[in-house]
């Protein structure tokens, strides 16, 4: 793609955000469409927002279930942008009508002390950089119609983001085994799943890792503050008006986010 074919998918799917009325998948609709393009999309997207008051705020890792890399026919993840008007708190009631096709899945949430910035980043480097971790929930949303995505299509969409409801119990990062943390995934009182860390590329530092490394190969940093939410530890669930989620975590605490 040219820079000119870049921008009209971006502005395309930022448009997708007001109207509420999905795309075609993207790589159905523009041949040869790359890896590069698809994040060249994705950052065309976020200068956008930033130029017009938002800040970003953190960054999501996606695919990071063997499942969802199966499924989708790829061996590593993705990653997206979360930025300040992504962060709705928990208990509050959030309007089902400013997402497209929201879903709703469980994640342990790093909270940044210091930065990272890759390549080179090692795991116990990455853990010195965290300040605690948080139970989250992630409210995933497609701007491509039905969820009929590939990686490519999801990458430019800012890796299917749509906001993030965050716990209210800190922890320190090495009071918690990550991987054995287990969760359980309520929908109105009804279980609907179950996990653990390590669902997450075997932990969630890993994808912290990978993630810093990533970003950091293309110049960006993981900045002091900064939310990563590193990846679900359970499959997503489907958000319809009413519903209520909590997502309770072994040693983090539980989160709740209810939806109107």
């Amino acid at each position: 793609m040219d820079h000119e074919t870049r921008t009209l998918v971006a502005g395309r799917l930022l448009a997708a955000y007001e109207s509420r009325e999905p795309l075609e998948p993207l790589t159905s609709t523009y041949e040869g469409m790359t890896l590069e393009d698809s994040y060249a999309i994705q950052l065309l997207q976020i200068e956008q927002r930033l130029a017009a008051g938002r800040t970003v705020q953190g960054h999501k890792v996606g695919l990071t279930s063997a499942a969802m890399q199966r499924l989708l026919g790829v061996t590593e993840p993705d990653y997206g942008h979360l930025l300040d008007d992504f962060f709705h708190l928990e208990h509050m009631p959030i309007p089902v009508g400013t997402f497209l096709q929201p879903r709703v899945e469980p994640e342990i949430a790093f909270v940044l002390k210091k930065p990272l910035k890759g390549p080179g980043v090692t795991a116990h480097e990455a853990l010195r950089a965290v300040d605690f971790v948080l139970p989250a929930l992630e409210i995933v949303d497609s701007r491509i119609r039905d969820w009929t995505i590939g990686l490519l299509d999801t990458i430019a969409d800012n890796a299917s983001s749509g906001a993030v409801v965050l716990g209210s119990t800190p922890t320190a990062v090495d009071a918690v085994d990550l991987r054995l943390a287990g969760a359980t995934f309520h929908r109105n009182g009804q279980v609907v799943g179950t996990g653990a860390g390590g669902a997450v590329l075997g932990s969630p530092l890993n994808s912290l890792v990978w993630l810093a490394n990533t970003v950091g190969a293309r110049g960006i940093t993981l900045e002091a503050g900064h939310v990563v939410l590193p990846g679900a530890v359970c499959a997503m669930a489907p958000v319809a008006v009413g519903d209520t989620f909590t997502a309770t975590f072994a040693g983090l605490g539980s989160v709740t986010a209810r939806f109107v």
